[in-house]
């Protein structure tokens, strides 16, 4: 079976468990998607949920943020991980949004990847969440997928990337990622695995790690 192939057949079962997969980050639009996907690095989605309605309700806008001190900002998020540098960032994003974007986040890669403490990463989900333009998020958790089941060869997380933006269409990108998500929380855990048991790994892992 070729990636291309067993990618239809993922497919195709990511799509029968996850139809419609929702995006687990709350939010209300661009600005407030961008600061809780910076926030969720090393933290999980439900911790980030948790916080930001504090946050947001000190500040939800770029120009309101930047006012906030960044004392202001840990207060409402030290449950987080790495939140010292997290309020840093959240303020000095606010900052630039309001002296170099107009207050607005831009809808561009490049200028996205430019803002301070966002990565390729956090840049693509809101490519794909808030903007709907084709974009493949790759974090470790969909790195660990591709790698087990074999549609990319595991080197590092921007391979894995090009690896299955070439298996999935331009237009499941977003999809495929949310649902590589929900998929791997429920049947396909970094732990504790039983391959024979996961409806994907049982036929799409090599048989040395089933």
């Amino acid at each position: 079976m070729t990636r291309a192939e067993k990618a239809r057949r993922i497919g195709t079962i990511l799509d029968e468990l996850y139809p419609a997969p929702p995006i687990p980050l709350a939010h209300r639009d661009p600005f407030t998607l961008l600061v809780a996907v910076l926030l969720s690095a090393q933290t999980t989605d439900a911790q980030v949920n948790k916080v930001t309605p504090a946050l947001f309700a000190l500040a939800s806008t770029p120009q309101a943020m930047a006012q906030l001190s960044v004392e202001q900002i840990l207060s409402a998020i030290r449950a987080c991980g790495l939140a010292p540098t997290k309020a840093r960032n959240i303020r000095k994003l606010a900052e630039t949004l309001v002296s170099e974007h107009d207050g607005k986040v831009p809808r561009d890669m490049e200028a996205l990847e430019g803002l301070p403490g966002v990565g390729h990463k956090t840049a693509s989900v809101v490519m794909s969440q808030a903007f709907d333009e084709p974009a493949f998020a790759v974090d470790t958790h969909i790195h660990r997928l591709a790698h087990r089941w074999r549609l990319s060869n595991g080197r590092n997380v921007e391979q894995t990337e090009r690896d299955l933006k070439k298996v999935f269409p331009r237009a499941e990108w977003a999809r495929r990622h949310l649902q590589m998500i929900y998929f791997g929380r429920e049947y396909c855990p970094a732990r504790g695995h039983v391959a024979a048991q996961c409806p994907i790994c049982s036929w799409a892992a090599p048989a040395s790690v089933r």
